[in-house]
């Protein structure tokens, strides 16, 4: 699957919009990070637990986008985007979307 942040593919051109491909995951965090994160919050520096939990949340929600792309029989997705939102305290989702396309 081709992926882009773009509205085409170099050297390709596009046939079909097919949809919008999606993926997406809710994460919370849990207390022991919590804990740590509040002592690095105090002393400053960055929180590797959460900087992890987000890398691993935007992996997934693209994978899961791939995936849906697949499900659309897509050869490509253009204009991918992410996206989080708090869906209550301590616990958001990652949304991962672009559009479906076939390419010549």
């Amino acid at each position: 699957m081709i992926l882009s942040t773009t509205e085409t593919i170099p050297n390709r051109e596009i046939v079909e919009i097919i949809d919008i491909a999606r993926g997406s995951t809710v994460r919370a965090r849990n207390i022991g990070r919590d804990i740590f994160a509040g002592l690095k919050n105090i002393i400053g520096g960055e929180i590797e637990e959460y900087t992890k939990l987000q890398a691993q949340s935007r992996e997934q929600a693209l994978e899961r986008m791939i995936a849906d792309g697949h499900r659309l029989n897509a050869d490509a997705i253009v204009n991918v985007r992410l996206t989080t939102s708090m869906v209550m305290q301590g616990c958001s989702e990652i949304l991962a979307y672009g559009t479906a396309v076939k390419l010549s």
